[in-house]
């Protein structure tokens, strides 16, 4: 019985995520999405992040972005609603206030300003990284053959929910992801997906920006490790993984003597080093054992796309 309330909710839930409203392009995601984005000066960072509505929120960090400067030592989240022309952040401190308009953040406060931040856009990089000697090519565009339920849609981008015919077991990989805007989306409702290591350790895709970066959201391994820093891009800005891959070992009686290990850079910046997984992920990862495994690409009912996904098996 509660394994069918369960399937229940899970199925209300999809439904609930399905009639969001989800733009797959910038055109049409209209002036929220062109308002979300990163803003720096020599002060540091900051990133807004559109909520639908007309709502807001202003993440800011002294020193610089995420991965670019960012201490990780504090940061300020301010809500913020569109007034006419300019959307608004008022804080509760010091008579803080920021008004964003054209591409452009003004702050003052009770002890001066005003001060500015300009928007700027960046990009992994590697992205678009060739394939070194010795790679295997599991997707770059031209078929979607390599992948049990692959499908490709008319830009030629491999869509989520499919898993290589092709197995793994000690590897390096490059894969490039594409998030929808889904301004209304929250939590795992907002472009959720994963790529799963051997069909056995996820690494969670999901839109992130501008979140505290926990296990379950980009870059996390699911259930085990949060990324070491957010490197989330905005949604529709093309985003990379690079993975370095050691298998866990068994010894001829089958019994795991050492665990699997996993490096990961999110757009170009080092999320999880040499981190050692104890366990697969639970769910819908495969259980652990001493044969290879495919990539799986979860689908979870959002168009997440992916592109220029190679291995170099090590």
């Amino acid at each position: 019985m509660k394994a069918f309330l369960l399937a229940g909710l899970m199925t209300a839930l999809a439904l609930q995520a399905a009639d969001l409203p989800t733009y797959l392009d910038a055109a049409s995601g209209g002036p929220d999405y062109a308002a979300q984005g990163e803003y720096k000066n020599d002060w540091g960072g900051a990133q807004i992040i559109a909520l639908g509505q007309d709502t807001f929120r202003m993440v800011t960090y002294p020193g610089g972005l995420p991965g670019a400067g960012w201490k990780q030592d504090s940061k300020t989240e301010t809500p913020g609603k569109r007034e006419g022309g300019k959307i608004v952040f008022a804080g509760d401190v010091n008579g803080y206030r920021a008004e964003l308009a054209d591409g452009k953040i003004t702050i003052t406060t009770a002890t001066g300003g005003p001060y500015t931040m300009e928007k700027t856009e960046r990009t992994s990089p590697t992205m678009g990284a060739k394939a070194p000697a010795g790679a295997v090519i599991l997707f770059d565009g031209t078929s979607a053959d390599g992948w049990e339920g692959g499908h490709m849609d008319d830009r030629h981008l491999l869509a989520a929910g499919c898993k290589s015919k092709l197995t793994f077991t000690n590897f390096t990989a490059h894969v490039e992801f594409l998030l929808p805007f889904k301004p209304l989306g929250r939590g795992q409702d907002r472009a959720n997906s994963g790529v799963y290591v051997q069909d056995r350790y996820e690494i969670q895709v999901l839109d992130s920006f501008g979140l505290k970066g926990e296990n379950n959201e980009c870059g996390g391994i699911y259930t085990q490790a949060k990324p070491a820093v957010n490197m989330c891009f905005p949604p529709l800005v093309w985003q990379t993984y690079d993975i370095d891959f050691t298998a866990a070992r068994y010894d001829a009686a089958g019994v795991k003597t050492t665990n699997a290990r996993l490096t990961v850079r999110h757009n170009g910046v080092m999320i999880h080093e040499n981190l050692e997984l104890k366990t697969n992920t639970p769910g819908n990862g495969r259980p652990e054992g001493p044969t290879g495994g495919p990539f799986f690409l979860q689908g979870h009912g959002n168009p997440v796309f992916f592109r220029n996904i190679w291995v170099t098996p090590k």
